[in-house]
């Protein structure tokens, strides 16, 4: 997956004035302090930081939310949201991204805590030809006070929620599920840290009479975290040769994993099951490894099954599928 290519040359004017080597040690302490589970806006303490992470984590945030979109429209084809909530916004990722998934998106609200994220948002945004976005509205403000007090048709959570404790998380999850019209979506690091976030707001979403809409196919407790696993999902990313450069990587890709769980108001027909590995291609069959109501289960699907073959030979890890008796 690819950036908007409005957004990738944005991102570039905004790092150009930067040197290389300098946004090369950012982007190592930004990677040191993500994979350490702390990264938030203030380890982002200086212009180069936030650089590296438009030009380093943009692309990977992007791509997740794309997929966690993807799948909740999938699931709610009725789904055409109008405005949208992007909480702890950063430079406004989950903005781009659901404009891209939602045409029908007019309107943006971004809610974030760091002025210079802001200024950087509101930049990039102006780049844009999408009026929802090059019009959105910026609000500077702490997740852990008091939300925009507007009803959104969709709100967005991405990789914001695991850095508040319990205690705040909750609070925000109450307020935000208030302000929400339609949907809630909410995207976390797909670690397990993050996919333990996950599974709490899951169980937040079910006891609070929310509706589960993606990527959960039933209400019934998690297998994967029961079993002492972890769901996330994964995201093929390119990486430009600046990229490639700042990463310090070879290779022309990397793959961003990420949890999400999506929540609507109303109840909604879900596929029996979800691809939760990848899926292991044999000769003449293939096998999935899916999350059900009953469990974890492996199914097989053999050259024999003709059109459910064909169905088969073009899923893959994270989408949705109607499991059948064998």
């Amino acid at each position: 997956m690819q950036l908007p290519e409005t957004l990738r040359r944005a991102i570039d004017e905004l790092a150009s004035s930067h040197d290389v080597r300098t946004l090369a040690r950012a982007s190592r302490e930004l990677t040191a302090s993500y994979q350490s589970g702390s990264l938030s806006s203030p380890a982002m303490d200086s212009a180069e930081h936030r650089a590296a992470y438009l030009l380093v984590r943009t692309p990977a945030t992007y791509a997740a939310c794309v997929h966690a979109l993807r799948q909740l429209r999938d699931v709610c084809p009725d789904l055409s949201p109008s405005s949208m909530l992007d909480l702890g916004a950063g430079p406004g990722t989950a903005a781009w991204a659901t404009s891209e998934v939602f045409p029908s998106l007019a309107t943006v609200s971004a809610f974030e805590r760091d002025p210079s994220l802001i200024e950087m948002g509101r930049r990039l945004m102006v780049a844009s030809q999408n009026s929802a976005l090059s019009s959105a509205r910026w609000t500077q403000g702490d997740l852990r006070t008091k939300l925009p007090g507007d009803d959104f048709d969709l709100v967005v959570l991405s990789y914001a929620l695991g850095e508040l404790q319990p205690g705040a998380r909750a609070a925000l999850l109450n307020a935000a599920w208030q302000r929400t019209r339609q949907a809630f979506l909410i995207v976390e690091p797909g670690t397990r840290t993050g996919a333990s976030t996950i599974v709490d707001v899951r169980r937040w979403f079910l006891d609070n009479g929310a509706s589960l809409a993606a990527p959960c196919p039933h209400d019934e407790t998690c297998p994967m975290a029961a079993g002492g696993d972890w769901c996330h999902f994964a995201e093929r990313i390119e990486r430009g040769s600046l990229h490639r450069r700042l990463k310090g990587g070879e290779l022309g890709y990397e793959d961003e994993k990420f949890s999400y769980v999506a929540a609507v108001r109303n109840p909604v027909a879900r596929a029996s099951a979800r691809i939760v590995r990848h899926p292991l291609h044999r000769p003449g069959h293939l096998q999935f490894t899916l999350c059900t109501a009953v469990g974890l289960q492996s199914q097989t699907v053999t050259k024999s099954q003709k059109d459910r073959y064909k169905l088969a030979k073009k899923s893959s890890w994270g989408d949705p599928w109607q499991a059948k008796s064998e």
